[in-house]
């Protein structure tokens, strides 16, 4: 009787062992057939692996292949890192993004990567700079400044000197060093070019040639533009003048004064009238003495 008692829990032990075996193989396999499934809608897609500037040559370090949905994939992305090692970004590209092709500069077009960053509808203008002219240096790409011109009134009055803003807000896409020929001997000379439009190309190019300019460095967060109405030597001069204090004027209050009528006195006989000849009296004045001369 004990016999049979060991067997059967034995055989039922060995049917709980072979259901859970095909229970936790059932869940395995279907586990393992959603992965294959998962990974079935993913695809590989190169992404940049640390911020890639605007200019810069793609090399292996910075590319790196990431899953990506594949209903979510870029139309023009890469599925792997080869193609793009060797190519030069035309946008910045940011640590986590694909790189795509309209992001990089087309293969036959490696050159002229400052007019990829000419704003539609913009020139780019350079001008000559000096330490002065442009803000001790600190003039970058991306950065807004103001262009202020100091020319003559007119060709007769050449000493007459003003000075205007008249570009306000403008971006700087890039500044650099460019070599001159100066008494047959190159000379360094830096740069800078500034994003404007063709009517204020004009202005410029009429204000480099006639006149000095002066760029003023403005807050990039700045867009306000401010209209001034120019400055000239007696402006200047008028307004270091300190203005003549003003006194304050004293106010007296007046009072009447009332007195009591007296009576008149009785009125005295009118003497008799003496007639006087007409005649011309002059006032003669002599160092500090003063007298008067009678001429009738």
């Amino acid at each position: 009787m004990n016999r049979k008692r060991i067997l059967g829990i034995v055989a039922f032990a060995f049917c709980l062992a072979l259901v859970a075996s095909l229970g936790a193989y059932r869940f395995l396999s279907e586990k393992n057939q959603m992965a294959e499934s998962a990974k079935l809608q993913t695809v590989g897609v190169a992404v940049a692996v640390v911020d890639i500037p605007l200019g810069s040559t793609i090399n292996a370090n910075q590319i790196g292949v990431s899953l990506w949905p594949r209903n979510l994939q870029p139309k023009d992305a890469f599925t792997t890192a080869v193609p793009v090692v060797g190519r030069i970004a035309m946008r910045d590209i940011l640590r986590g993004e694909p790189v795509v092709e309209s992001r990089l500069v087309p293969k036959d077009k490696s050159s002229g990567l400052l007019s990829l960053k000419v704003p539609a509808g913009m020139r780019a203008f350079t001008v000559k700079v000096n330490e002065v002219v442009g803000v001790g240096g600190f003039i970058v790409p991306d950065s807004r400044v103001d262009v202020v011109v100091t020319t003559a009134v007119s060709p007769q009055r050449q000493q007459e000197q003003v000075a205007k803003t008249f570009l306000q807000n403008i971006l700087v896409l890039a500044a650099g060093q460019v070599v001159e020929q100066k008494d047959n001997k190159p000379v360094t000379v830096n740069t800078v070019t500034l994003a404007v439009t063709p009517d204020e190309s004009e202005k410029l190019a009429l204000a480099s040639n006639d006149g000095k300019i002066q760029l003023v460095m403005r807050n990039f967060s700045d867009a306000q533009k401010v209209e001034t109405p120019g400055s000239d030597k007696g402006g200047l001069l008028s307004s270091m003048r300190q203005k003549p204090p003003v006194s304050p004027r004293k106010t007296v209050a007046s009072k009447a004064v009332f007195r009591k009528a007296s009576v008149p006195a009785p009125a005295a006989p009118a003497a008799p009238v003496q007639v006087v000849k007409a005649g011309y009296v002059v006032e003669v004045i002599k160092g500090g003495k003063r007298s008067e001369e009678t001429f009738q």
